[in-house]
């Protein structure tokens, strides 16, 4: 089974996607990590030197070869991708989809956290502006999102995740 973790950055893909990884017995991806070893460049640099555009391609490349692959996984993926070219599309024909609805006030708390300056998307917001830049982004992405085939929130945990796992997709 394929198991694709939709969400906005912050929403927990990268953390849950190890631990489901590591209870269901599958190998662990992180679309992102991926396209950067691919890359020979972080995510950052990639939209500083190339831009978003050229980012979101290669991430569409990436994801297809993915999809179309044998093997059976976890993965995390990028915050927009699911929101660009068929990418949502191909993710649900390959696998299933789960989005991670975490609100935008926690969120913002949990990027608050990280460096912003590693999210480009996020680099050149104020903090004070960050959660009115996390509102809006995600009201241009449930739309997406909700077409996942499961939709878990922050109090649902591993266990719970699994079994949901188990009830939809078999295995």
């Amino acid at each position: 089974m394929k198991i694709f973790l939709l969400g906005m950055p912050g929403s927990g893909k990268t953390t849950l996607g190890r631990q489901l990884g590591k209870a269901l017995g599958l190998p662990f991806i992180d679309l992102d990590e991926y396209i950067e070893q691919e890359a020979g460049a972080s995510v950052p640099k990639i939209f500083r030197e190339q831009g978003e555009p050229a980012f979101r391609r290669l991430e569409a490349r990436l994801l297809g070869s993915w999809c179309a692959a044998e093997e059976e996984f976890v993965m995390a993926t990028g915050g927009g991708a699911p929101c660009y070219a068929d990418n949502l599309q191909t993710i649900n024909a390959a696998g299933l989809s789960i989005f991670l609805d975490v609100p935008a006030k926690e969120i913002t708390a949990r990027i608050l956290k990280t460096d912003l300056a590693s999210r480009p998307l996020f680099a050149g917001v104020h903090p004070e502006n960050l959660k009115d830049n996390i509102e809006f982004m995600r009201s241009q992405r449930l739309p997406f999102y909700r077409q996942a085939h499961l939709t878990v929130g922050p109090g649902h945990g591993v266990a719970e995740v699994v079994r949901l796992i188990r009830e939809v997709g078999g295995s």
